[in-house]
């Protein structure tokens, strides 16, 4: 799972990709319109920096502004300013580069 392309795989695909960590896992659910999901997926995961940039995206997509600055802080990212879209391709092309595995020894 190299590209945004193979990582979201067709439209029929119900589930994002089994090895995907849950940052990576929240950023399918988004793309697919589910934020809730999304968000559901991140929230347990306080602390990895990549939980905390794509919950950052997240609360910036739902327009909380003070909320994704939170997080943004948080992850060690500067707030976006690009569009959410754009935002959205880089968030998931750095995960994918480095390969965003499941944290260990968290969850919950």
């Amino acid at each position: 799972m190299t590209t945004i392309e193979d990582f979201l795989g067709d439209a029929s695909r119900s589930a994002p990709p089994a090895d995907a960590g849950p940052a990576l896992q929240a950023l399918w659910w988004a793309r697919r319109g589910d934020w809730d999901r999304a968000h559901n997926t991140v929230q347990p995961h306080e602390g990895d920096p990549a939980c905390d940039w794509v919950h950052a995206h997240l609360h910036r997509q739902e327009g909380d502004a003070e909320n994704a600055d939170y997080w943004y802080q948080r992850s060690g990212h500067p707030h976006a300013a690009s569009p959410l879209a754009d935002e959205w391709d880089g968030i998931a092309t750095a995960l994918l580069a480095e390969g965003s595995p499941a944290p260990s020894g968290r969850g919950g």
